[in-house]
């Protein structure tokens, strides 16, 4: 793995961080087209060799790429690359950051969806008007071309406030840092796409707004998660 100019993993950590340093590593291989689109990725032997790590931490390693769809297993075959993310996610995320991300926006897809279908019921004038608030303030941002974290970030936590259950307020607070450090990396990688990308995005957003607007609890749920699901995967789109 030296040879790759990747550093060695350190044995002094847990296999939990180990995995998503492999996992991380694997990602930085296949953005610089080490391991190719398509292209079959070594053995778990060959992977631990590389990353000075055990078969479970690949293997591990391993399963989360496959959730992530970076790369698909092929049975009796072994892994191949899936999708190949630019370089700007390395440049835009902090080192051993990647897995990270990916696993809030895992665990904010079943989180924030029931959020959004109880704001849909429970919301008051006051609750709309800030997530219509959140809303123009994004409109603005895509118009002037900026990033818009903050303000996407206020309409997620308007809709959370909207619950009228404190746990949702103060959990939507408490992993601002987690949630903002993914919306810089996916809105980054937006405004580096075509035009058509950041667009996309926001219109997400309208569903959304749209669905608590119209009390639909049901259509609310189903946008939120589409939204975050797509933010996911987003993180891993070649740059056009």
């Amino acid at each position: 793995m030296a040879e790759d100019g990747l550093e060695v993993l350190q044995r002094d950590e847990g296999p939990t961080r180990l995995s998503a340093a492999v996992y991380e590593g694997i990602v930085k291989l296949i953005a610089r087209g080490d391991f190719a689109l398509n292209a079959r990725l070594p053995s778990e032997v060959k992977l631990s060799a590389m990353f000075a790590a055990s078969r479970p931490v690949v293997r591990e390693a391993l399963a989360r790429l496959r959730e992530d769809g970076v790369v698909v297993s092929r049975q009796g075959s072994g892994s191949y690359v899936r999708k190949q993310p630019d370089m700007a996610v390395l440049e835009l995320a902090p080192v051993g950051s990647i897995g990270d991300v990916q696993r809030c926006f895992e665990f904010r897809a079943g989180l924030e969806p029931i959020a959004a279908a109880l704001a849909a019921t429970r919301w008051e004038p006051d609750d709309m008007q800030k997530i219509e608030s959140a809303m123009e303030a994004l409109e603005r941002c895509l118009a002037m071309g900026i990033l818009g974290v903050y303000e996407d970030q206020s309409l997620h936590e308007a809709i959370a406030d909207a619950t009228h259950n404190q746990y949702y307020a103060t959990l939507q607070r408490q992993l601002r840092p987690h949630i903002t450090a993914g919306m810089s990396i996916t809105r980054s990688l937006s405004l580096r796409r075509t035009g058509e990308h950041i667009r996309i995005v926001q219109n997400e957003h309208v569903a959304i707004v749209k669905a608590l607007r119209q009390r639909d609890a049901d259509g609310a749920r189903t946008a939120m998660e589409q939204h975050i699901l797509n933010a996911r995967q987003r993180m891993f789109e070649g740059i056009d």
